[in-house]
């Protein structure tokens, strides 16, 4: 990528939130495999076993404050997967990943969330979880539960719920937190489409406040609309950074329209 390139794709500031250095991760295609007890103290560079495939490997990237990026490739290209070792939810097998500041990840729409719990019930306790104080929930609370447009069903168990209204729950939670990273991966899919666009408002508020973002999505307008940076994953590699229309055009031109 040239030098024009970068500066285009990069805010002014030179302040790196997210540092990735030669990251991968590997996974067993045989669910019921096992790793040895042997394999806990095993070097990085063990040689991978052959039920063994790399996710994700060698990847190199800077993200600096307020930048808005998303993640390009086809599925199974290791998206979701550079999304989790952000969030710190997996570990690299090789390689590092720094974070500087605290991320809000929208990730997986039940991760934290509690079957038999109500909705009220679950509200503080996936705030809670994520580093809010009672006495910040309580202040957002009506914040929240009407931006989910929840309000009849508070008393509803979770699992209740339907598909899109976990959705809005869980949006509505995450997107209230101070965290200066956002990591969305494609859950917003699920939604209506009147609640998509009130999310993408509060989107472009919180990019507009100098929030970091971290955008997962197969629609070329909504990353576009989003961000001034693209990551083109093919093969678990990173295979292009650069401003998002040109990764956008790079992807189009081998796979068809559409990210």
């Amino acid at each position: 990528m040239s030098s024009e390139q970068t500066a285009a794709a990069r805010p002014a500031h030179d302040d790196v939130v997210i540092r990735v250095r030669g990251a991968g991760i590997r996974f067993r295609r045989n669910r019921r495999g096992r790793r040895s007890f042997k394999d806990l103290f095993a070097g990085r560079n063990r040689r991978s076993r052959p039920d063994e495939f790399w996710a994700l490997r060698g990847i190199d990237v800077e993200v600096r404050a307020g930048e808005a990026i998303g993640v390009v490739g086809r599925n199974g290209q290791g998206k979701s997967t550079l999304l989790k070792l952000v969030a710190g939810v997996m570990l690299p097998d090789e390689g590092a990943v720094e974070v500087n500041g605290g991320v809000a990840p929208l990730i997986e729409i039940t991760g934290g969330f509690v079957d038999d719990l109500t909705v009220h019930e679950n509200l503080y306790l996936t705030a809670g979880l994520h580093g809010m104080s009672k006495r910040e929930i309580d202040a957002r609370y009506d914040e929240i539960i009407d931006f989910a447009e929840l309000r009849d069903f508070t008393q509803t168990p979770y699992k209740h719920l339907s598909s899109g209204m976990k959705v809005r729950l869980a949006f509505s939670v995450i997107s209230r937190l101070e965290e200066p990273i956002l990591l969305v991966d494609e859950v917003l899919a699920v939604g209506d489409k009147p609640f998509r666009d009130k999310c993408y408002r509060r989107i472009d508020e919180l990019l507009a406040g100098g929030r970091t973002l971290f955008f997962v999505s197969h629609n070329e307008r909504d990353l576009k609309r989003f961000c001034t940076r693209g990551l083109y994953l093919d093969g678990g590699a990173l295979k292009l950074d650069a401003p998002i229309a040109e990764v956008l055009a790079a992807y189009n031109r081998e796979h068809g329209d559409g990210a």
